[in-house]
């Protein structure tokens, strides 16, 4: 009976244990995105441990944009600290006269001021460095603008973030 017991709380344990492994290390981080249309500050803030809301503030030439997104994490390769994520938001923005660069090199210059406006998503991965609070991101943004196009482009982005 004793070993009964013991094996029971052995298994209750790991049952434990493995879903407490499955949500996200960290409810709240804050960093650094360098992206192929802005480069700014990042937040990002868990509801779930698999639904997070990240914010950008994003500076450009001439500019600086505002981006909101909803996305979804799972764990990537079995990796516990590797976590895979999608999801879609918009943003908004303003930019001065200058050159506007697009990502897919098809430039525009632009003789005033206008504002951005459209919808984004963010497909990526993101490492959790193992016994420290540093996250580091990879990721495609495609963005469809609407206010200055309408036109779809698609960029690399790398987030350094510090987690809490």
């Amino acid at each position: 009976m004793k070993k009964l017991l013991v094996y029971s709380f052995i298994l209750a344990a790991s049952l434990l244990i493995s879903t407490r492994t499955k949500a996200q290390d960290y409810k709240t981080a804050v960093g650094l995105k360098f992206g192929g249309y802005e480069n700014g500050i990042s937040g990002k803030y868990f509801t779930t441990p698999d639904v997070a809301i990240e914010g950008l503030l994003g500076f450009r030439s001439h500019g600086v944009v505002i981006t909101g997104l909803y996305e979804f994490h799972q764990e990537a390769f079995g990796v516990k600290e590797l976590k895979f994520y999608y999801g879609a938001g918009a943003h908004i923005g303003s930019i001065g006269s200058g050159l506007y660069r697009r990502f897919n090199g098809s430039d525009e210059y632009y003789n005033n001021s206008h504002i951005l406006l459209g919808v984004d998503g963010v497909i990526g991965l993101e490492y959790l460095i193992p016994q420290s609070p540093i996250a580091v991101s990879l990721d495609l943004n495609p963005r469809a603008e609407l206010a200055t196009g309408p036109f779809f482009d698609i960029a690399p982005g790398l987030g350094l973030k510090y987690t809490f």
